[in-house]
């Protein structure tokens, strides 16, 4: 669809607030500590629409700063209860004002007057100009605006794509008749995200009768002599308010604001402001998008508060920061060397065996598995920096690396690395094990600055004031088509490894007073650090899987499949796209009508997700049907038939990668494939586990899990006697809990009450709430918050750790584990609940996810000790949240289960001892 004149008019508010709750869970965080999310959000969408919208026209329409309007002079209590803004949202929009002044976007507000008033009296001054007009928000009030040729744009959420809706979509979406409608279906039902009241004991479906009947709001208080009883009473004596809430739904459209057609039209960019203004941001790759090149600037030391310059529309604008060309390695001064005879080979050697050094390997591929090494970098001193390159034939490289095995495997020497997991493996793909100690600096910075990004450009860029040099300039981009390193001549590869070599240096230096000053280099030195050679270890092994067990697996889900779509048809009484939301909607909640309150999503289709289907089980055979429908698709198409397309060519095994320097918690995450989310929780699920198998007939899997870790760590944390005398005493933990809760002899707990002790004791360390609590357990909100009542009298000392946690954060800005890791908690002082409130929650439960991360991180580092000691055979070869898997030989079988379980157990020292449950099996279910 093309228009000639398009006007888009941006609700900025709703936008803004939705791009900061996007990124709620994972917020971006810029050097200087600024949360950029909303900006981020924003300054995407704002991109969305110019690049793929193509409007001629544009304009960004907030609510003004005095939040008091025309409306809240009618009514006080309107929007009144609505939660402070989230502090990083009031530090964003003066970055935004600055954003749509770079973009020449007008940014328009009207002092008394909404935002959605200055949309709507624009909105019809452009349509009587001959435009077609896009309202881009996510609030439903626009709605009523929406003409043949006034759209309401919707932007896209979770994945969902955007939509537009016209006449015809907005009265399906609402079951109205015309759009105007809208305002009389708030007037009746209230909205109470803007505190509207409408008519109490009135909600959607009866508005909705109403307005089939009588057409209005007028129209229903003229005619209250044909409705009876409560309705009757309810519609009379709420007459008034219905008035009132139908007044303040209405948007106005007479507001103060002039059309001015050439003011609103997209006239190019002022590149410099925008520039300096992602610097600012760090914004590096929005910069490529919008201009097609990398932005080489940035700010020039980390960030300090400035002094407030001019006003804004929203606030004091921030001062511009200080925005400089970045350092590269055309300005800078380098000494950079090739090494290429052996005279200088053993020279450089010999200066390694003396001198503590940063080095790092070229290869031709990041699979460790099957990269060749090109070449060697290393380092002892800023600006200088050497470079080895290795030939291809494999016993000329090794004759080569003799020189150098020495220094690396000298334990005398610090050796500096940025991942240096990965180099750990390539090397041992020579024979030649690194010694420590060892500095990782992306190990370091994830434990100074968990939640930002750990790469070495964005490290480089932000500490160093430099940009490296892209591989891509040397190999071109990632695809079929990208070149190999082995290709690069000396005179390009050497500088390029040289500065890698150089700048992880450099980065060392900063970073290693950094883990004194915060208290963390206990937790590098005794848990990252050694967990290297372990995961690196790991990794090499890799674990088998039985291709003949998982294509019987497929064969026998495709089957049961077939089964359950017949049965979901015969059901229905038709036959329709079962992966269709729209069609599988319409089937369960037009045809069979199973919810007659059936909740519609975002894009005007019934919500057919797990969580509405599990509600429903029960009610018809359809459901359980679907879910099991589901099951086997999910099961089959994400591991069943993909799991043989992961095992490598050379050893036959799955090798998955650990990263260390992902979860903000400190647990390790798997990737490539993901082996932590092999499904536990149902049969069939657990099936897929017997596909995993030993190496070889000589050896067996050994399954060792810790029981119930987090309780154990948050009875601990807490001190609770009657949770650690539970323990102490190998009680069942969720019977001990629910015998106390309802005040009776553990013998007498029945299943529905140890079900639903279980559900408070994981998860009230999460903020389970009464709400959450009788959803999870099907009782009443009443009887679920009279439980967490009880849990707590029953628990004093947890209800006390909770608060002196939250405490701890608010004084201190951060909380951590038994090991020193900390968690930092930037919202945890937040004038809004909700961010606080997550922030909170993440003070109570980070200390105790954290201080399992660390757990089962030591046991790993002493089990692989032991084992190397011992000289055993057996190998360490997957970790799955709080269990390790071994490939176990079977002569060692008691040997390694003694010492798997003393390992794990004495891990740590807590007030409860820790517990771990073994099993031997030919498969991985049969050990589990």
């Amino acid at each position: 669809m093309k228009f000639e004149k398009t006007i888009f008019l941006l609700d900025g508010f709703a936008l803004v607030y939705r791009a900061y709750f996007a990124f709620i869970n994972n917020p971006r965080v810029n050097s200087a500590g600024m949360n950029t999310s909303a900006i981020f959000g924003f300054t995407n969408t704002l991109l969305d629409v110019i690049q793929k919208r193509k409007p001629s026209h544009l304009a960004v329409v907030f609510d003004p700063r005095e939040e008091k309007s025309v409306r809240s002079e009618n009514f006080l209590e309107y929007k009144a209860h609505r939660q402070e803004m989230p502090e990083d949202i009031k530090n964003s929009l003066p970055y935004i004002e600055r954003l749509c002044e770079a973009f020449n976007v007008p940014l328009l507000v009207c002092e008394g007057y909404e935002a959605d008033d200055v949309i709507g009296t624009l909105a019809q001054k452009a349509e009587k100009e001959g435009f077609t007009v896009f309202i881009m928000s996510p609030d439903k009030d626009l709605s009523q605006l929406v003409t043949e040729k006034i759209l309401w744009y919707r932007p896209g959420r979770m994945g969902n794509p955007d939509e537009v809706l016209g006449v015809k979509e907005v009265c399906e979406k609402f079951d109205v008749e015309s759009p105007l409608q809208v305002i009389d279906l708030l007037g009746l039902m209230g909205d109470s995200a803007d505190n509207i009241p409408g008519i109490p004991g009135v909600g959607e479906k009866t508005a909705l009768k109403f307005l089939k009947e009588f057409g209005s709001v007028e129209g229903l208080l003229a005619n209250t002599d044909k409705l009876s009883g409560k309705l009757k009473e309810k519609v009379e004596q709420g007459a008034e308010l219905a008035l009132l809430s139908k007044q303040l739904a209405t948007v106005i459209l007479d507001a103060p604001v002039q059309w001015d057609e050439k003011a609103l039209r997209i006239d190019g960019f002022d590149k410099e402001k925008i520039n300096v203004l992602f610097a600012e941001l760090e914004f590096r790759n929005m910069n490529k998008r919008v201009f097609g090149e990398e932005l080489n600037a940035g700010i020039k030391a980390p960030p300090q508060p400035t002094q407030p310059a001019q006003v804004g529309l929203f606030d004091e604008m921030p001062e511009t920061q200080e925005v400089s060309t970045f350092e590269t390695l055309e300005t800078a001064n380098t000494n950079y060397t090739a090494v290429e005879t052996d005279e200088a080979m053993k020279q450089l050697a010999a200066r390694m065996m003396k001198e503590d050094f940063c080095f790092d390997t070229e290869t031709t591929s990041t699979d460790t598995l099957r990269a060749e090494l090109v070449g060697l970098a290393v380092s002892f001193s800023p600006g200088e920096a050497f470079y080895v390159p290795f030939p291809a034939e494999r016993k000329e490289a090794l004759r080569m690396l003799s020189f150098f095995a020495p220094a690396l495997e000298n334990s005398d020497r610090l050796k500096t690395g940025q991942n240096l997991k990965f180099d750990l493996g390539v090397l041992a793909n020579f024979g030649i094990r690194v010694a420590p100690p060892l500095f990782d600096t992306m190990l370091a910075h994830y434990l100074l600055e968990p939640d930002m990004r750990h790469g070495m450009d964005f490290l480089a860029q932000t500490y160093l004031h430099y940009n490296p040099v892209s591989i891509e300039t040397l190999i071109g981009k990632k695809g079929k088509d990208q070149g190999n390193m082995r290709d690069v001549p000396l005179e390009k590869i050497t500088p390029y490894a040289c500065e890698d070599a150089d700048i992880t240096l450099q980065l060392k230096n900063l970073f290693q007073p950094g883990l004194d000053e915060t208290e963390t280099r206990n937790v590098f030195e005794t848990v990252e650090i050694p967990l290297i050679s372990v995961l690196s270890a790991m990794e090499r092994e890799g674990v088998k899987v039985d291709t003949d067990v998982l294509k019987k697996l497929s064969d026998r889900f495709s089957e049961e499949a077939k089964e359950s779509e017949r049965q979901i048809f015969e059901s229905a009484g038709a036959q329709f796209n079962i992966a269709s939301p729209k069609q599988l909607g319409e089937i369960l909640f037009d045809r069979l009508k199973l919810d007659p309150k059936a909740k519609k999503t975002r894009t005007g289709q019934y919500s057919t997700n797990e969580e509405t289907l599990s509600k429903l089980a029960g009610k018809h055979p359809i459901i359980d049907q679907i879910l099991n429908y589901r099951e086997l698709q999910k099961l089959k198409s994400t591991y069943v038939d993909s799991l043989p397309q992961l095992i490598h060519p050379v050893t036959g095994r799955i090798h998955t990668d650990f990263n260390q320097a992902v979860a903000s918690t400190g647990r390790l995450s798997s990737t490539n494939p993901n082996l932590q989310n092999i499904p536990v929780r149902t049969e069939r699920g657990k099936e897929i586990r017997s596909a995993f198998v030993p190496r070889n007939e000589d050896f067996l899997l050994l399954s060792a899990d810790y029981s119930q870790v987090e309780l154990r760590i948050i009875a601990s944390l807490s001190g609770e006697q009657n949770m650690i005398e539970a323990f102490r005493n190998q009680m069942d933990i969720h019977t001990a809990t629910a015998a106390r809760l309802y005040g009776i002899d553990p013998s007498e707990v029945t299943r529905d009450q140890r079900s639903a002790a279980k559900t408070v004791n994981f998860g009230i360390i999460y903020g389970i709430s009464a709400f959450g609590l009788s959803q999870r357990v099907n009782i009443s909100r009443t009887e679920a918050a009279e439980i967490i009542e009880n849990y707590f009298s029953t628990y004093p000392n947890i209800k006390k750790y909770m608060n002196d946690s939250v405490e701890y954060a608010r004084t201190h800005g951060f909380v951590k584990t038994i090991t020193g890791r900390r968690r930092y908690l930037k919202d945890i002082h937040s004038a809004n609940f909700t961010v606080r409130g997550f922030a909170e929650r993440n003070a109570i439960n980070a200390p105790i996810q954290g201080t399992a991360a660390d757990i089962i991180k030591m046991a790993m580092i002493a089990v692989h000790a032991e084992i190397e000691i011992r000289k055993l055979r057996s190998r360490m070869i997957l970790q799955v949240h709080d269990e390790l898997v071994f490939d176990c030989h079977k002569e060692e079988v008691d040997e390694m289960t003694a010492l798997v379980r003393e390992k794990m157990e004495t891990a740590v020292s807590l007030e409860v001892p820790l517990e771990v449950e073994t099993g031997i099996g030919s498969n991985w279910l049969a050990a589990h």
